[in-house]
């Protein structure tokens, strides 16, 4: 897998299909690739034998270190089954320690920038989507990867992330620290409020 992230990053930074050409989508599908030239990381999403019992997804992350984009690590899942989401859905697949911890001994460790990789799932009303400050056009599948860089000690929080519709007005939203959507958060809340309303009728009848 990590043999194919350099020219995979290539590709995308000159504005073409992540895919390699001479892999077919039958042994190893691209699903998804990002890079943030500006922050120095990108992210891939593959899946390797797409439809077949033992396929699984692979989440890889590069980074932009001394002079060239280097593979930083990545995580690996069984492939589960098809996502249908009402507006976004954000699964983190995979997170590692910058590579300038190299540079910066002897804490290192503690002091380096954390980067992470997340597959964002999308519904059918959604045309757009805003990262922090990135925007991110819906492609044809309805999911992506995204990759950021940020503080070790925060590293469990994400960007702000907003679901917009062609007309730009926003759908939906999940903060850095949130585990659903606000969509989906006030429906579950309407729906909780209903069922209390009900109850408590019954209770009085």
């Amino acid at each position: 897998m990590e043999r194919l992230l350099p020219g995979v990053v290539r590709r995308v930074l000159g504005g073409g299909e992540p895919q390699p050409w001479w892999v077919p989508r039958r042994v190893l599908t691209v699903v998804s690739a990002d890079v943030d030239t500006g922050a120095g990381v990108g992210a891939v999403w593959m899946v390797w034998r797409p439809g077949s019992a033992g396929a699984r997804e692979y989440g890889q992350i590069v980074e932009w270190y001394d002079g060239q984009w280097r593979s930083v690590g990545g995580g690996s899942s069984e492939v589960g089954d098809p996502v249908d989401v009402e507006v976004i859905e954000v699964r983190v697949s995979a997170g590692s320690v910058s590579l300038t911890r190299r540079s910066d001994p002897p804490r290192s460790f503690e002091t380096a920038p954390w980067i992470t990789c997340a597959h964002v799932y999308l519904g059918r009303d959604v045309d757009h989507v805003l990262v922090g400050d990135r925007r991110f056009e819906v492609p044809e599948g309805r999911r992506f990867v995204v990759a950021w860089k940020g503080p070790q000690i925060r590293r469990m929080e994400r960007p702000v992330i907003v679901a917009l519709g062609r007309d730009g007005t926003e759908l939906s939203r999940i903060g850095p620290l949130d585990s659903l959507d606000s969509h989906t958060w006030g429906r579950l809340r309407k729906e909780l409020g209903e069922v209390g309303e009900g109850e408590g009728a019954g209770e009085l009848g």
